[in-house]
């Protein structure tokens, strides 16, 4: 859930509902705003983005959540450059809620598009505590082999901590983040239960459409 506009800079608002939220029996994740870029060279655009993030995770405290999830951006000048840049993250911000990293669709320089560069990242990252968050939908647009996707992330980064179990709207390797509902999307269903398996993750999400959601849910628990 968000738990405020995925599109603003600007601070989460306390929710009515926090204090139910906070006793819910339920793992509540929280997916950060989509602007956050913390790998951009352009200060205009990271400053606020540590800032935001750092917000966000203040209110996930406050909804004891289980993680917040963010993505992990792309570096105009460069990969090797974002890297240094994550790891001033994990340098500034003190926080009891995991932070998880997702990997992403598409995009020129980007962080959390590819599992070779999923691992470096892990790497520059590994004396902090740093979670994983693995989207199929976003393997998939990003054009990554999905019959061994999984097993090349748990060598390079180490470990999954979620996974977003989604079909897509679009053809392999477009770098489009459109997600769909498993009957109705370009994924092969096989595909997207394969991976969730293979990363044992502690929990799995579906973020496709309603009402087909329950669909693909119930689908999920069959196959496991």
């Amino acid at each position: 859930m968000f738990l405020g506009p995925p599109q603003s800079w600007k601070k989460p608002p306390l929710r009515a509902d926090h204090e139910a939220l906070a006793a819910s029996d339920i793992p509540i994740y929280v997916h950060a705003p989509y602007l956050i870029n913390v790998a951009s060279p352009n200060n205009r655009i990271r400053i606020p983005s540590r800032k935001i993030l750092t917000d966000t995770v203040a209110r996930a405290e406050e909804i004891r959540a289980a993680g917040v999830i963010v993505h992990a951006g792309h570096a105009e000048d460069g990969i090797p450059r974002g890297f240094v840049r994550w790891r001033k993250v994990f340098e500034e911000i003190q926080t009891e809620v995991p932070i998880l990293i997702e990997n992403t669709a598409g995009g020129s320089n980007a962080m959390g598009r590819y599992a070779d560069v999923l691992g470096e990242l892990f790497g520059h990252l590994q004396d902090f505590d740093v979670g994983f968050c693995f989207d199929t939908c976003h393997a998939h647009a990003a054009g990554e082999d999905l019959r061994d996707v999984v097993e090349r992330l748990l060598e390079d980064v180490g470990h999954i901590e979620l996974v977003h179990a989604n079909s897509s709207r679009d053809a392999p390797g477009t770098g489009a983040d459109r997600h769909e509902n498993f009957d109705a999307g370009k994924m092969e269903v096989a595909d997207i239960l394969h991976m969730v398996k293979a990363a044992d993750a502690p929990a799995t999400i579906c973020e496709t459409p309603w009402p087909g959601i329950a669909a693909d849910m119930e689908t999920i628990r069959a196959a496991l």
